[in-house]
C-alpha cells in the first residue's frame, strides 16, 4: 500500500490520535507560537509569532497538496488537549522509504509519553501498513533532547550530515538516524510496547 496523501488518515490508540492538519489549527496552535517560541529553536522552519505560525501550517498543508508530507496534529486523549505536531515527509515509494520528522510538543506534553505513544503509531502505520522497509529521522546535531528521544525509540545513529542545509540561524549539521523493516519486526517494536507500558506504570 502506498500513502495517499489525499486520504484523511487518523492514527489513535487510548492515549493519543493523530489527526490530519488543517488551516483552521492556526487557531489551536497558536497558544504554543505566543508563549512559548523557544520550542523551534533547532527547527529549520519555527512557527514561534502568528507569522511565523501561518506559514508554517501553509507550507504543511502545501507540502501534503503537492505530496511530499503528510502533516498530523498530535491530541492528547489523556488531558483532551491538542499536545503539538507531527508528519512524515520525503516518502520516496520507489525506494520504498520515508522520514518522520517536524515533531514537537507543548511543554505540558513533553516528558509524559506521549512522544513514545506518537511514534509508536507513526512507526506502526509506516511499516505494517504502507510496507516501507526504512524509516528515517534527522534533527539538529545540537539538539541533545531529540536526538536522545530518538534513540529511545531504538533508532541507529548513521552519521552526521555537516552544514547540510541552511536554517534561520545560519548553516546546520543533521544527526541521520533511522529503524529498518527488519529491525521494527525482530526487536524495536516489542522494546517500544515495554517501555510504553513501563512509563504507564509510572503514571498510575
Amino acid at each position: 500500500m502506498s500513502l495517499d496523501f489525499k486520504k484523511e488518515i487518523a492514527l489513535e490508540n487510548e492515549m493519543v490520535k493523530l489527526v490530519p492538519m488543517k488551516l483552521a489549527d492556526v487557531k489551536n496552535l497558536e497558544t504554543f507560537s505566543i508563549n512559548e517560541p523557544e520550542l523551534w529553536i533547532y527547527s529549520l522552519q519555527p512557527a514561534n509569532g502568528l507569522d511565523n505560525l501561518n506559514s508554517y501550517i501553509n507550507k504543511a498543508l502545501n507540502d501534503r497538496l503537492h505530496d511530499k508530507a503528510y502533516p498530523f496534529l498530535v491530541y492528547d486523549k489523556r488531558t483532551d488537549e491538542i499536545a503539538g505536531s507531527t508528519r512524515f515527509y520525503d516518502y520516496q515509494p520507489m525506494h520504498n522509504t520515508i522520514n518522520i520528522g517536524y515533531t514537537w510538543y507543548g511543554k505540558a506534553f513533553q516528558g509524559t509519553g506521549l512522544n513514545k505513544q506518537c511514534k509508536y503509531l507513526l512507526l506502526q502505520y509506516a511499516f505494517e501498513t504502507l510496507a516501507v522497509e526504512r524509516v528515517e529521522f534527522r534533527a539538529d546535531y545540537n539538539n541533545a533532547r531529540s536526538i536522545a528521544a530518538m534513540k529511545s525509540l531504538g533508532c541507529t545513529v548513521e552519521g552526521v550530515l555537516r552544514n547540510n542545509c541552511a536554517s534561520p540561524n545560519g548553516r546546520r549539521s543533521s544527526i541521520v538516524l533511522s529503524i529498518l523493516k527488519t529491525e521494527w519486526e525482530r526487536e524495536v517494536k516489542k522494546n517500544l510496547l515495554r517501555k510504553i507500558d513501563f512509563e504507564k506504570t509510572l503514571k498510575n
